[in-house]
């Protein structure tokens, strides 16, 4: 059933139709220009994404200016690296859990705040077009394990071995060992986030991932969670995240990050201040990774790490670059 149908046939009462319409109102009134990120300028389609994922970047940019919405660029963006055999910690190719099952987890969200995410999901190489089906056909936002699987079965998708040669080869291998850690590879690629603001000045998002090489089965990081590892505010911005997404969680990085913008830091202040923040919890610790990517209503980015090595792609009608970002430890 669609999300307009389900909601259009629940049972609402007058008194809560009035009441819902008031608050809405009122939200309304007490809105004052310093909470609202006013462009200084004339919007221009604009994407970013974590890592130096350039062939994502390229054809969330050619929806982009084909006039697309934010919406479509960032589905179209990242479906690329999920179907991508090479990167190895998303999609179809990625590492399994140490049961050797690949496990995906995703996340999308538009303009007015509608989500949708899929979390533990198997035998799907493109969890983000779940997610989005999650959003846009079911009154939920998130679907976990053989549930999201049943139902991305009904929405068409079909059914396909996600481990590859190279896959089985290194997880036959860990095996031998079997030897489980927390950390990444800090020059490593990983999660793809990807933000974009379209030709109206629209901006959307989505975060698609395989999570830990190895984890342990069940483990589901910050990636599908709305507010950790992806957050958008089409008044204000939006941030993503990659890294270890515990520390993301624990902190709610993306939602962190968009409220500060929201109070007048730019997107680089508000990644400097969202990775802080994590820091502060774990003052002495160096051994994981954690990138922030934010950009506001203007067009304007940022990004920051804990270790050096973390980049992320931009593309606008200014050209299409790999960024190195700053890090708390230099």
């Amino acid at each position: 059933m669609k999300r307009r149908k389900f909601l259009k046939n629940s049972s609402l009462t007058t008194v809560g139709i009035v009441s819902a319409s008031t608050l809405t109102a009122c939200n309304t009134e007490n809105k004052t220009e310093e909470n609202v990120v006013a462009p200084k300028q004339p919007i221009k389609p604009i994407v970013v994404c974590t890592w130096n994922f350039g062939n994502a970047t390229s054809k969330a940019w050619e929806v982009l200016s084909a006039g697309g919405t934010a919406l479509d660029a960032v589905e179209q963006g990242v479906r690329v690296e999920e179907a991508d055999e090479t990167n190895e910690t998303v999609g179809k190719g990625g590492r399994p859990d140490r049961d050797g099952n690949v496990t995906l987890d995703a996340c999308i969200m538009d303009k007015d705040g509608n989500c949708g995410s899929v979390v533990y999901l198997q035998n799907i190489v493109h969890p983000v077009s779940v997610a989005r089906k999650v959003m846009e056909e079911t009154p939920h936002i998130l679907l976990a394990g053989k549930g999201a699987e049943k139902f991305a079965y009904e929405q068409g998708f079909e059914k396909e071995d996600l481990l590859t040669e190279s896959t089985r080869q290194q997880y036959q291998e860990w095996l031998k060992t079997s030897k489980y850690e927390t950390t990444i590879n800090i020059e490593n690629h990983d999660t793809i986030g990807m933000l974009a603001i379209d030709e109206n000045g629209d901006i959307s998002g989505a975060c698609t991932t395989s999570g830990m090489a190895y984890k342990v089965a069940g483990r589901v990081g910050d990636s599908p969670i709305i507010g950790a590892g992806l957050f958008v505010d089409n008044e204000v911005g939006g941030a993503t995240a990659t890294g270890v997404g515990e520390e993301v969680i624990r902190t709610v990085g993306s939602f962190l990050i968009v409220e500060l913008m929201r109070q007048g830091k730019s997107p680089q202040e508000a990644c400097e201040e969202g990775v802080k923040r994590i820091m502060k919890k774990n003052e002495g610790r160096e051994d994981f990774q954690i990138g922030f990517l934010a950009i506001n209503k203007n067009g304007e980015t940022g990004g920051y790490c804990v270790h050096p090595g973390f980049t992320y792609r931009e593309y606008s009608e200014k050209g299409h670059e790999n960024r190195q970002v700053s890090s708390f430890y230099s």
